[in-house]
């Protein structure tokens, strides 16, 4: 009997790409004409971040990065490296400069380096003795420093599309069946199964194809079927059904049950999130953004509910922590709804947007020096705090010659019905003055 071939390096890094060519996916930055690519054309390598959920790339592109420019590669894993690794990058790098090459360091997820360790790679990112790339799962706006950021592209990554992962699939077959003593199939609806499974993640991805090919030839199974598949991976697979209800469509009826007022229906496709693998922070930030969009200032608490809810699951992590979250939920979807806050707003933007920009009347500029004074800053404001009922009847507000706007319009719900009646009050005050 023949003998397979053995290879113990990892599905995952004998499909990792060796040109740029061989990347699938991002399209969106690495297509013709795009930044990422362009900057790999350009022969020149500048400091950058790659932000994306895992598995999309970040790695790859990095190391296909080192390779386009011929410079040499240093990776720091910032979940277990440290000032250590950092200097001794830092050495490296000086002993390849002295042999006239270049470096790219590597750090994988940046964000869990602290202050001090992302500022150890500034005074080297200036001086150009090295690249630096961070890779990163978490918005890099609040999680990388302000000076390394602002020293580096920000490029976003996206999760890959169910076309990409079936086409990874499809290679993925094909070099596991060069190496194996029976070619084993795998039929369609177990590989939307397998792409639901993988939620955009090819690592995610490769790592449970090779398991599966592993046991279907150590089982003697010839067909990878949707059963088969299920049995083996068992909970794993938990019961979200990607192929048929997208991870955004779930979170879309989440949002939509409690905007429509239905705590049952809130509450079932939260914890539906939760059971299918959602990660509760995640859940967290859209019941704050749920407060402010839907229901603003009808129940200002519900704001405060929110940020309370994601405070307490900080603390107290899964499972007890997603308690509060389910709190949260319910409560939201009994609150009063508003979208006055977030209408506003959007007209104030698109208003802005086309207006242009208009100075500020001299009645509301500041004076803090005597020149500014004697050129009529401020002259004319009226202090609220010493009018009537601390209200300045009749003052103007906006830019002189902008027409009177209505932009918030409270809604007759919640604390909002009492806002409006203020508001009424308040334009009849202006109107007799």
């Amino acid at each position: 009997m023949t003998q397979p071939k053995t290879n113990h390096t990892p599905l995952a890094e004998r499909m990792r790409p060796k040109t740029l060519s061989e990347v699938i996916g991002q399209q969106h930055v690495l297509g013709e004409g795009m930044a990422l690519r362009i900057a790999f054309e350009s022969g020149q390598p500048h400091s950058c971040i790659l932000w994306g959920p895992p598995g999309v790339g970040k790695t790859t592109i990095a190391r296909l990065m080192a390779n386009a420019f011929d410079a040499q590669f240093i990776t720091i894993s910032a979940t277990l490296g440290g000032v250590k690794d950092i200097r001794e990058a830092v050495e490296q790098a000086q002993i390849w400069q002295g042999q006239g090459k270049r470096t790219i360091v590597f750090v994988d997820e940046v964000h869990r380096f602290n202050k001090a360790q992302q500022d150890a790679f500034l005074p080297h990112v200036e001086s150009g003795l090295l690249t630096f790339i961070g890779a990163t799962t978490e918005n890099p706006s609040f999680e990388v420093n302000s000076a390394l950021l602002s020293r580096a592209a920000v490029y976003v990554l996206q999760p890959l599309s169910p076309a990409n992962l079936v086409e990874i699939i499809t290679i993925a077959g094909e070099l596991i069946a060069s190496t194996a003593i029976e070619k084993i199939a795998i039929d369609k609806v177990a590989v939307d199964k397998l792409v639901a499974y993988a939620d955009g993640d090819a690592r995610r991805l490769l790592n449970t194809l090779e398991n599966l090919y592993i046991a279907a030839e150590k089982e003697k199974i010839l067909t990878i079927t949707d059963a088969w598949l299920t049995q083996v991976l068992g909970e794993r697979m938990r019961r979200y059904d990607k192929g048929g209800e997208q991870f955004y469509d779930t979170i879309s009826a989440l949002h939509k049950s409690v905007r429509g007022s239905d705590p049952d229906a809130s509450l079932y496709w939260f914890v539906r999130m939760l059971d299918g693998g959602a990660d509760p922070r995640y859940m967290a930030r859209r019941l704050v953004r749920m407060a402010s969009e839907d229901i603003g200032l009808a129940d200002p608490r519900a704001l405060s509910m929110a940020l309370d809810a994601a405070n307490t699951y900080e603390r107290l992590g899964s499972p007890e922590g997603e308690l509060a979250l389910a709190q949260c939920v319910i409560y939201l979807a009994v609150a009063p709804k508003s979208n006055a806050v977030y209408k506003a707003f959007n007209a104030v933007k698109a208003h802005i947007k086309k207006d242009g920009t208009r100075p500020v009347p001299m009645h509301l500029r500041n004076a803090p020096t005597k020149l500014m004074k004697e050129l009529d800053y401020g002259k004319g404001y009226r202090y609220a705090h010493d009018e009537t009922d601390g209200f300045a009847a009749g003052e103007q507000y906006l830019p002189d010659g902008m027409k009177d706007a209505l932009f918030y319009e409270p809604v007759e719900r919640g604390l909002e019905i009492k806002i409006a009646e203020k508001l009424r009050t308040l334009k009849k005050l202006n109107a007799n003055n």
